[in-house]
């Protein structure tokens, strides 16, 4: 697929280059999945190309880079259709209200804020989007010079989606002229069964993404006492009955406050509708939602996702091979582009960020210091990185070739060391179940016999 070029009109929509007030500062930690990539690593705030503070734990220098394999999420985006379209009704409730509503200072300043989202923006990839992936590219290829080195193969994938595909195409942009991987046409090529892997695996479509039974605890926190509470609060700040709201709704004002944030790097009057405490609830709602419907939640959720993870490992194989018969690697650079529901699902395939207890809807206050907290894990411009790397002077045949993982350009620790590099023979050990029985045909199946959903996950 060669990637279109953006409308026009967006190019009015540039962000201001504002200090950011401290009004959303208390807020920015607590977006979940629609969080600037800046929140994981602030040091990009002053320094967009600074590869942060030095990680210990490097490869010695007899250790050469022959494979890198990233999967990215793509950059900052415009709201869903859906979402313009609740917060389209919301604003218009507040107009309608401040008519005759003198007395009430947020209503007002919200009335008079200008609605410039438009459903036709749904989901696409906005300016700050393409920058995020530009100047991702620019640090990879500084991080890794080796790899990203003029005439290297360079694979680029992309889930069908448009936002997908134009971050693709920035990053593309972002490695330069100077680095020849087959001309200024950037093809880009559409996986959707590896970047939308859940889209085809019938077992999850049907049991987890269209079963609100399967939402439960979302749905339980939705009415629950820390909804209630920032519910009224919101209802007494816009002058509303409190039933004129639900959490949808609210959701909706608190997502506004965290797209003007990351797209046009402003404070929206929209934040001032919650504390920071009001924020950690709604963070734990977003949160519920990703870990019942994409992470440790339902086993299929996981499981669905083998088949990137079995992919990602073929590849490393191929290369181990391929060097050790002294043949070029033949797909040094793997880049592939797809969505927050790609790499949460993967990386609870591989284990990471599980809590000892799982996230309910009455457990809110117990899990305040939780390990999956899905801003923290998928910001937008999320990446998760293997590197294999071939060793000269290993000690053993088995230490020759290493592997090394960074999440958001951090190294991630191995499961089974606590160490940031793995000889590749452990890693594969380690997840030998995973790339020998999780078979993604026999996963994916409706169960054959009359089961309700709930008692099949």
């Amino acid at each position: 697929a060669v990637v279109a070029m953006e409308p026009r009109r967006e190019a009015g929509l540039l962000p201001l280059l504002l200090v950011l007030p401290l009004a959303s500062a208390g807020l920015s930690g607590y977006f979940g999945t629609k969080s600037r990539y800046e929140e994981v690593n602030p040091y990009l705030v002053s320094d967009p190309l600074s590869l942060g503070p030095a990680a210990g734990g490097s490869l010695p220098a007899s250790c050469t880079p022959l494979q890198l394999r990233a999967v990215l999420r793509h950059g900052t985006r415009y709201p869903t259709a859906g979402q313009i379209r609740r917060l389209g009704e919301l604003h218009a409730r507040l107009l309608r209200r401040a008519a005759g509503a003198a007395a009430c200072p947020a209503a007002a300043a919200l009335a008079d804020w200008p609605m410039w989202y438009e459903e036709s923006l749904d989901g696409r990839l906005a300016p700050q989007g393409r920058r995020d992936m530009e100047q991702l590219a620019r640090r990879m290829a500084a991080r890794f010079p080796a790899l990203f080195a003029a005439r290297r193969r360079l694979a680029l994938a992309s889930s069908s989606k448009h936002r997908c595909l134009q971050s693709g195409a920035a990053f593309r942009r972002g490695l330069g002229p100077t680095l020849d991987f087959g001309g200024d046409e950037v093809e880009v090529e559409v996986n959707d069964s590896l970047m939308r892997f859940f889209d085809h695996c019938a077992k999850f479509v049907a049991l987890v993404e269209e079963n609100d039974a399967a939402m439960c605890q979302v749905n339980a926190f939705k009415e629950g006492p820390e909804m209630k509470k920032v519910l009224e609060k919101v209802a007494s700040a816009l002058c509303l009955p409190v039933e004129e709201l639900n959490a949808d709704l609210v959701q909706v004002a608190f997502l506004t406050c965290s797209y003007e944030l990351a797209i046009k790097n402003v404070t929206s009057p929209w934040c001032s509708l919650f504390s920071e405490e009001d924020a950690k609830v709604l963070e734990y709602l977003n949160d519920l939602k990703q870990y019942w419907k994409r992470g440790y939640g339902y086993d299929i959720n996981s499981r669905s996702s083998c088949v990137l993870f079995q992919d990602i490992f073929q590849h490393l194989d191929k290369a181990v091979e391929e060097s050790k018969s002294s043949k070029p690697i033949s797909s040094p650079l793997i880049i592939q582009v797809g969505h927050a529901e790609t790499l949460q699902p993967l990386l609870a395939l591989m284990g990471y960020f599980r809590d000892a207890e799982p996230l309910l809807a009455n457990n809110y206050a117990r899990q305040a210091q939780r390990k999956f907290r899905s801003g923290r894990i998928v910001p937008y411009a999320a990446n998760l990185v293997f590197v294999l790397y071939h060793c000269d002077r290993a000690n053993a045949s088995q230490e020759e070739y290493q592997l090394q993982l960074l999440l958001n350009e951090k190294p991630l620790p191995f499961h089974h060391s606590n160490q940031t590099t793995s000889t590749y023979a452990d890693l594969k050990d380690y997840y030998k179940d995973i790339l020998e029985n999780c078979h993604f045909k026999e996963e994916c199946e409706l169960p054959k016999v009359n089961v309700t959903a709930v008692d099949e996950l």
